[in-house]
């Protein structure tokens, strides 16, 4: 339990209203209750938050209209988070070590204060860097190196030679490093290309469950440093993604295809082969990229237009209705005009 006047001492955040007002817990606009400290990303969300049986609030410094006991912050939510590990610390598990239920090969390389739970795999030449923490039923094959802190949870799979950077986790059931989507055909069916390349996941790199990256086919995967991977992500091989990019849940980015630095993918983004994407650049939700984008511009649509643009012809798709019922109006009366038109003229009737 803190008071509302701590919290704020705790964040930096200006207080507006009652200090002694006693949090008991931290909780999102919808479920907070009495004694909860609740957030606001922005103004949109304040009528929602002043109706909410929140105790207090978090709120960006620009919002004005809060009727709730306040703390203003510059960024809020990364204030909120703050408070809520206070409230909700994360979970630390003790170090175990080398469980004698795991298999280490004896040429793999372990640092110092490695934990290796029950059941992980290790193959030959792995090297395994000081503080990383291996789950049960984590399977690394040969020639695999990984970084000083990393954390690969259960049931991820590395394929032999795959590289993981510093500080990186790898969420359960990833697999880095199966063979690439590459074959030869021809009229006695497929077979399997050349696999020869490998995977390269760079520092500070998080990588969501189930995401799966394809060796490349003779060179290098390459996942840059800070990138953010959501689950179920597909990379194809031969793929070089920038540092710091987002890519979201069940984004597909064909072989061969790059991104610069910081660019952002919305869910279920799909992007083709030999692709380029530009630095900063963000695909819109379903967006589907079949040409080289340009950087630092918002993409959305099937395929892709710049944002302006596709709004625009959305505005008009969403007016054919209309337009519809109009076109059909304008032909009945041109056919009634082209009708009056074509009657014979009736002759003058002579003179007695």
């Amino acid at each position: 339990m803190m008071t509302l006047q701590q919290i704020a001492e705790l964040v930096g955040g200006e207080l507006s209203g009652d200090g002694s007002i006693e949090i008991t817990g931290v909780e999102a606009i919808a479920g907070a209750r009495d004694g909860d400290l609740t957030f606001a990303i922005d103004g949109k969300t304040i009528d929602k938050l002043n109706r909410s049986a929140a105790a207090a609030a978090v709120i960006p410094a620009e919002v004005t209209n809060c009727s709730k006991p306040h703390i203003k912050c510059e960024n809020a939510r990364q204030a909120f988070h703050q408070i809520a590990a206070k409230f909700r610390p994360a979970f630390h598990r003790l170090r175990i070590g080398i469980s004698p239920q795991a298999f280490i090969s004896p040429t793999a390389r372990i640092g110092e204060g490695v934990d290796i739970y029950p059941g992980a795999f290790v193959g030959d030449g792995v090297s395994i860097g000081d503080g990383s923490t291996i789950h049960s039923g984590v399977r690394i094959l040969e020639q695999c190196q990984i970084g000083r802190d990393v954390t690969i949870f259960p049931n991820a799979v590395l394929y032999e030679n795959s590289v993981i950077g510093q500080r990186t986790i790898v969420h359960a059931n990833a697999v880095i490093g199966a063979h690439g989507f590459g074959y030869d055909s021809d009229h006695n069916g497929h077979r399997l290309g050349v696999q020869l390349g490998h995977v390269e996941i760079g520092d500070d790199v998080e990588i969501g469950a189930a995401t799966t990256i394809d060796r490349g086919t003779f060179g290098t995967t390459r996942v840059g440093d800070g990138c953010k991977l959501d689950d179920q992500v597909m990379i194809g091989h031969n793929c070089q993604i920038g540092p710091h990019n987002l890519l979201c849940s069940q984004v597909g980015i064909a072989g061969s295809s790059e991104t610069e630095a910081f660019v952002v993918l919305a869910g279920q983004v799909g992007v083709g082969d030999h692709i380029h994407i530009g630095e900063a650049a963000i695909v819109g939700a379903k967006g589907g990229v079949m040409h080289d984008l340009a950087g630092h511009q918002t993409w959305v649509g099937l395929p892709v237009t710049p944002a302006r643009e596709q709004f625009q012809i959305l505005a008009a798709q969403s007016k054919l209705p209309e337009l519809r019922r109009e076109f059909k109006k304008l032909k009945r009366e041109v056919a009634a005009i082209s009708d009056r038109l074509n009657q014979p003229k009736k002759q003058p009737r002579n003179a007695a």
